[in-house]
């Protein structure tokens, strides 16, 4: 694991404004929300060259809690390489308000050298040979079904849904995305990957105290490297990102919830697709929505446009069943709401071009495998699962984001089983909001 921190460098024509560390800029803002001078006043009294001392002097002055101040540091951007997909996972889950990026799985090494050492993972000792095993036979399985994919998508193009006149290069890179969507899901959660988060100082706190807090080495051993490299740009403010009685608790009931879950739900067979939205519309009786539903979504051009109150006041939550951990890696990167998973695999997904029976003696030994690391109470047992493992998956928004969630993830360039879950959310949404149906654009994931 390698971890870079990125500093904004100011535009050349910038040469005139004050540069400020993140920590100076912070202190500075908080104390112009207690003074009357103005900005130009408060920074004619920061000493540039001694930003430590103004920052200490500020800080004694305003006497405001880190948390408080935390958020005015601006974007803090951190480049993480060479974490797990797990990992990466869990950040997007806890950062939920970062913006970031992951490295796609078309560009990843997908090879059993891009995994890390059992060790790192916390895979006990004697099951470590076991695991490696299991691993370099899943990798092995997607390479096999990639090139069959891929052959199969040449030999009956018509399997692909290609543009019409669709140049040759553009059919070559569809068939080989074709191909890749379907064999990803005998890809290891463990596989290495690329991760990139910005969000401020007060955020990247949080993050890092909640992954010190978690029971996985790697995650604490990430914690450590971000605090390390954010300490250079923030070192006051990260002090407050040390594992916390309250986030241990909570992380360690959600693991015995997960492996409850886990051991009771545990399956290689495919679980039949359920999905539950529930829309609440409720206001104050003094503050009622009068905006129809129409006026709220006809002015857009596209999902990018401003919807009105009616959507953005009322509340949806939506969940799926069986959400593969393919697809629950896209979905769980939508940063509005709060978003859940328990991580386990009540069933494995495999798309119909695949035959089941032809990998079902991989499928039993890496459940044998999940079982195995779940009856030892180990939370390495996540490194265990393919993306083809099923979880159940909630997420509560607002039901304007969930509009531009669906119309997304329907839309051009989506991934066929995604844009299947989400089309049956947004189905199950208009049966108890009909007349958003004019107004709602569902989307065909025509190829791009």
């Amino acid at each position: 694991m390698r971890i870079t921190g990125l500093a904004l460098v100011p535009p050349p024509t910038a040469a005139d404004l004050p540069q400020v560390t993140p920590e100076l800029l912070a202190s500075v803002l908080a104390r112009y929300s207690r003074s009357n001078d103005g900005i130009h006043a408060i920074l004619e009294k920061v000493d540039l060259a001694n930003p430590d001392a103004s920052i200490d002097r500020i800080l004694k002055f305003v006497d405001y809690g880190h948390a408080s101040i935390g958020g005015l540091t601006g974007g803090l951007a951190i480049a993480l390489d060479d974490v797990s997909m797990w990992l990466a996972l869990k950040m997007f889950e806890i950062a939920q308000m970062a913006d970031g990026q992951e490295s796609s799985t078309r560009y990843i090494a997908m090879d059993a050298n891009n995994l890390p050492d059992p060790a790192e993972l916390g895979i006990p000792d004697d099951l470590a040979d076991r695991w490696r095993d299991v691993m370099a036979r899943s990798f092995a399985a997607y390479h096999a079904e990639y090139a069959r994919l891929d052959a199969l998508g040449e030999a009956e193009p018509e399997r692909i849904r290609l543009p019409e006149g669709a140049k040759p290069a553009v059919v070559t890179r569809l068939r080989k995305n074709f191909a890749l969507d379907r064999a990803r899901y005998f890809i290891p959660l463990a596989t290495r990957t690329n991760l990139a988060l910005v969000q401020t100082s007060r955020m990247w706190a949080t993050t890092v105290k909640h992954l010190d807090s978690l029971p996985h080495p790697e995650a604490k051993a990430a914690a450590k490297l971000i605090r390390d490299e954010l300490m250079k740009q923030s070192p006051r403010l990260m002090r407050h990102s040390f594992a916390e009685k309250s986030y241990e608790a909570q992380t360690a009931q959600e693991l015995a919830t997960s492996l409850s879950l886990g051991l009771e739900r545990l399956s290689t067979e495919p679980l039949d697709d359920d999905v539950w939205v529930h829309v609440d519309r409720a206001t104050p009786p003094w503050l009622p929505e009068t905006q129809p539903i129409a006026e709220a979504l006809r002015h857009r051009a596209n999902r990018y446009g401003y919807q009105g109150t009616a959507t953005r006041r009322m509340r949806v939550s939506f969940a799926w069943n069986n959400m593969a951990l393919a697809e629950l890696r896209d979905l769980n990167r939508h940063r509005t709401g709060h978003r859940w998973t328990p991580l386990i695999q009540a069933g494995f997904y495999l798309p119909p071009e695949i035959d089941r029976a032809t990998h079902a003696a991989l499928l039993a030994d890496q459940a044998a495998l999940t079982r195995e690391l779940m009856e030892r109470g180990s939370a390495s047992y996540a490194y265990s699962l393919l993306l083809g493992a099923q979880t159940p998956f909630e997420h509560t928004t607002q039901a304007d984001k969930f509009i531009y969630e669906v119309e997304l993830r329907t839309g051009m360039g989506a991934h066929f089983r995604y844009a299947e879950h989400c089309s049956a959310a947004l189905q199950a949404f208009l049966q108890q909001v009909p007349e958003a149906t004019e107004w709602v654009v569902e989307g065909t994931a025509e190829p791009e």
